[in-house]
């Protein structure tokens, strides 16, 4: 973590965020009915489903503070995966909801020019969302969150649902289009749809066990490969566990070593892989003696 205070935050950016999200489902909710918008309405319903992925987030991140038990030995992290796929989920439901009122109301012709008042509440809700967006990223970030970094990212997608309403209503409102009002509903539920299907997506693969960045690019491998006592490695594994890595190798050494030998080896790497990569939880390495086969 960058700074002390990181850890604090995670306990307490989503609750901030909940409390923005409801105050702009009231806000832009009360100004879509008072102008009769079908954009800024989409866009509020959007922010409602923001309201409960927040708490789907809050509810995974108090479970998967767990300890490790008899049942669940690797911990409760895996839930910030099931809550990121909810999340998408959500947004997913919610928005092809949005995509065919508005292709429909497109296909009767049954649209008309929203009051400008609509447009306070476009603008006000895209700099709410960019700025709980960049404060949950960075809270994401610190703590290797999927949960959080889920969330921040439906707060970015209503943001740039936001803008595409402000644009809308400008068209709508001011240059005498009124279709582009249900026009830009769809075109925010396409938008919210490619990040609803990218966040099911990551939460699968995570599920799933797929293998780690840090593993693919070799960098693990390099880190192991420098230590001299080390002649090769026979495999190397790793999957999330929620906000941490569990990591798993078995490495060659010379069948000379005594006990103590292998146990300072393995201490070491130990100690240099969380030294030199973010985010690692607990390490499993085994020892292999040079020449004889891998068990």
């Amino acid at each position: 973590m960058k700074y002390p205070h990181c850890a604090n935050c995670r306990d307490e950016v989503e609750w901030y965020v909940l409390a923005g999200n409801t105050g702009l489902v009231i806000f832009k909710g009360s100004l879509g009915v008072m102008s009769g918008s079908a954009a800024l309405i989409a866009d509020t319903f959007h922010s409602f489903a923001d309201v409960l992925a927040t708490i789907v987030t809050l509810f995974s991140l108090k479970v998967s503070a767990r300890a490790p038990d008899q049942a669940h030995a690797y911990g409760y992290g895996k839930i910030q995966h099931i809550s990121s796929g909810v999340i998408g989920l959500l947004l997913l439901g919610g928005s092809m909801f949005i995509l065919t009122g508005s292709v429909m109301d497109v296909w009767r012709g049954s649209y008309a020019a929203p009051k400008s008042v609509a447009l306070l509440g476009a603008f006000f809700a895209i700099l709410a969302n960019e700025f709980m967006f960049r404060y949950e990223r960075c809270v994401a970030h610190e703590n290797n969150s999927p949960a959080i970094m889920a969330n921040a990212w439906d707060n970015r997608s209503d943001a740039l649902s936001s803008l595409g309403v402000l644009i809308g209503l400008f068209f709508a409102t001011f240059l005498g289009f009124p279709i582009a009002d249900p026009i830009t509903a769809i075109l925010i539920a396409l938008v919210v749809i490619k990040i609803a299907v990218e966040l099911i997506v990551g939460a699968i693969n995570n599920l799933m066990d797929a293998t780690p960045e840090f593993v693919k690019s070799s960098d693990l491998f390099k880190i192991i490969r420098k230590l001299p006592s080390v002649t090769g490695v026979n495999f190397l594994r790793a999957r999330s566990l929620g906000e941490d890595f569990y990591v798993e190798a078995e490495i060659r050494v010379d069948k000379r070593l005594k006990v103590y030998e292998g146990d300072l080896i393995v201490a070491t790497l130990e100690e240099l892989i969380k030294e030199r990569l973010d985010h690692i939880g607990s390490i499993q390495i085994y020892l292999a003696p040079e020449g004889e086969q891998s068990w």
